[in-house]
């Protein structure tokens, strides 16, 4: 199936139904972003291998994430474990010029990848750090939102804590994927479950 048939689908499924995540879809093209081995799948809906154990998550858990997100024009985003790169062009493309995507990546060989596609497509909103020893990125902090792409094994406080009052996080925790809230009371969350993602490395 073709990467376009696919997102349509998503569409009509309404797992993707936000105008400018579907609009990020579809000017973002998930086979920009994979290896050349697995880029003849990039319309299929499962994760496919990049490298190292790690994955280019299923497009169906991506929409129904950025979906639960809500990012919006002109916010900062963090999204950890970005991979290939790709959900960070898509979080770009949503908050526009006026707003910041920092993607972070553990594995050095995946980060340098993800920042030569991104300067590739020119996008000039978003850049990748190399973090192999933090959680996030703390300098850039507060966000108002966070993106999480790998699973944890419980809520990372470090991230909590980089989350703007009032902004929100989307983690997968175990098998689960949550919506996270950060509010002036403490933490509002809603639970998703029936996932599987690749670990997150702490």
């Amino acid at each position: 199936m073709d990467y376009l048939e696919l997102v349509q689908q998503l569409e009509q499924r309404q797992v993707l139904s936000t105008p400018a995540i579907i609009a990020a879809f579809r000017a973002m093209r998930r086979d920009k972003f994979l290896p050349a081995d697995v880029v003849e799948f990039a319309g299929e809906d499962h994760p496919l291998p990049i490298g190292h154990g790690q994955t280019n998550s299923q497009p169906y858990t991506v929409a129904f994430m950025l979906e639960l997100l809500q990012p919006r024009a002109g916010q900062r985003i963090l999204d950890v474990g970005c991979g290939s790169g790709w959900t960070t062009v898509l979080l770009a493309h949503i908050v526009g010029a006026t707003g910041q995507v920092i993607g972070t990546e553990r594995v050095a060989e995946l980060a340098g990848r993800a920042r030569q596609r991104i300067n590739a497509a020119a996008i000039d909103n978003a850049c990748i750090e190399h973090t192999p020893e933090q959680m996030g990125y703390p300098q850039r902090q507060p966000y108002d939102c966070i993106l999480v792409s790998a699973a944890a094994t419980q809520l990372p406080a470090e991230l909590v804590e980089q989350l703007a009052e009032g902004g929100v996080m989307v983690i997968p925790v175990q098998h689960s994927i949550y919506r996270i809230e950060k509010t002036a009371t403490g933490l509002a969350s809603d639970e998703y479950p029936g996932f599987s993602f690749v670990p997150l490395l702490s």
